[in-house]
């Protein structure tokens, strides 16, 4: 990995819970730069193809991805701004708008990681049978490798299999997501405008990315509001929100311990 320049400065960064973030200076331009020692050897690959993805769309700022390797994820740094009256209603619109870029199956073209978990992306023509198989079997999985599952919560996503397909049914084509949407990972540039970053991206479904923005706040109604006059959701989304929060839930059991068996389980037994 080279940037054709020299470092003169490191200086740690707050605010990741998975990976070490820097501000690294030159004598003439500063970088973000993100370091994981816990990752898979492939994941910053992965975060670089899908924020490169995420660009393409041409609806929000991403910063740009300046060099990669196993260690290292080298991105333009966003200079952070304060925000205006419109922030919220833009970034609702903008949201939406990237939401319309489209692929031809769900998933994506390799896996990406959400925080350090694999999220396996083979592509699959039925949007139920994806979510079913690569997001809450895969987390059922993976708790039975960290023991933390129980018959409680095999029994409640097992029986989710013969009703996934109804609960889940859509005819909307899969949208690009960024897959892990909190407040956490977004920022206001200093120009004002939304910008998003830590991405875990795959095509889906829209309401799934939406989910996530409301477990952990920092998205008024403002936002919300605008993406509904942008682009409505179809009816029944906010009874679908809480299967899609169970896979964030569940991902959280598996990376951080027990404290969220329960938010997880209520939400695939709601």
């Amino acid at each position: 990995m080279a940037l054709g320049t020299t470092i003169r400065t490191w200086r740690p960064l707050h605010g990741g819970c998975i990976a070490q973030a820097f501000l690294a200076e030159s004598a003439t331009d500063q970088f973000f730069v993100k370091h994981c020692p816990a990752g898979a050897p492939e994941m910053f690959a992965a975060e670089a193809a899908g924020l490169r993805t995420l660009a393409n769309s041409a609806t929000l700022r991403i910063p740009a991805v300046l060099a990669v390797s196993e260690a290292f994820l080298v991105l333009e740094y966003v200079e952070p701004g304060t925000p205006g009256p419109a922030f919220m209603p833009d970034f609702g619109a903008q949201f939406a708008a990237l939401h319309r870029a489209s692929a031809a199956k769900f998933g994506f073209t390799g896996d990406t990681f959400l925080g350090t978990t694999r999220q396996h992306n083979a592509e699959s023509a039925s949007w139920p049978e994806f979510f079913y198989e690569h997001r809450l079997v895969a987390q059922l999985q993976l708790a039975e490798q960290n023991h933390l599952a129980t018959p409680e919560l095999r029994h409640a996503i097992r029986s989710l299999e013969a009703r996934i397909a109804q609960l889940l049914a859509t005819d909307e084509p899969p949208a690009l997501l960024h897959g892990d949407l909190w407040s956490g990972n977004f920022l206001v540039a200093h120009d004002g405008a939304p910008c998003i970053f830590d991405p875990a991206v795959y095509y889906g479904s829209r309401e799934a990315d939406l989910a996530m923005t409301y477990l952990f706040g920092g998205f008024d109604s403002a936002f919300y509001d605008a993406y509904q006059e942008a682009w409505p959701l179809p009816d029944g989304h906010a009874r679908r929100r809480r299967l899609y929060e169970a896979y964030h839930m569940l991902n959280h059991l598996n990376l951080f311990g027990s404290s969220y068996y329960s938010a997880a389980l209520s939400r695939l037994t709601a």
